[in-house]
């Protein structure tokens, strides 16, 4: 049951996803408006930094003007109020459990006002095995960040991990 059960949480749509990139979706161009605000809320209740606020400050930096916090995200205020995009993985079970794994980030240039960013998303990949949870699946998302010009912004991996929870090992009760 080791591999078979694992095996079982990666479905059809997941095995013609691995690898292909989905179809990319921009952003509303950024507004220096929409960075102060994030700064604001990111930082509160202390003051964010000059340079995601004071121009005059952020033109004497190695930036030369305003740049956003590098947790921005452009994507925050969806125009149609829903923000909903259709997963990477392509896949969803009712009834499997699944948790987050974590994330890591890669930063390339800054985003700026009047910039608007391409994402771009994808199943990358799994690796299935047995854990104390039983048959488990960690499936690994990653989303890709460009500004109008090309520029690398940000690669994150997401790492989701489902698992069949009924056949889980048996746990003993403490004594």
């Amino acid at each position: 049951m080791e591999a078979s059960g694992a095996r079982a949480l990666i479905t059809p749509a997941m095995e013609a996803r691995r690898g292909v990139w989905g179809p990319p979706r921009a952003s509303a161009p950024v507004e220096r408006y929409d960075i102060r605000v994030w700064a604001i809320a990111a930082y509160w209740p202390e003051t964010p930094p000059r340079l995601y606020w004071d121009d005059a400050y952020a033109r004497a930096t190695r930036w030369r003007g305003v740049v956003a916090p590098q947790d921005f995200n452009p994507f925050g205020w969806p125009v149609d109020g829903r923000g909903e995009t259709e997963s990477p993985a392509g896949f969803s079970q009712p009834g499997v459990p699944s948790i987050n794994g974590g994330q890591s980030d890669e930063y390339g240039v800054p985003i700026r006002p009047g910039d608007w960013i391409t994402e771009r998303s994808r199943l990358r990949g799994w690796d299935h095995r047995r854990t104390r949870m039983g048959p488990t699946v960690f499936v690994t998302t990653e989303v890709v960040w460009l500004n109008q010009r090309g520029e690398f912004v940000r690669r994150r991996l997401s790492v989701n991990i489902r698992y069949h929870a009924d056949e889980a090992p048996e746990q003993e009760a403490p004594p």
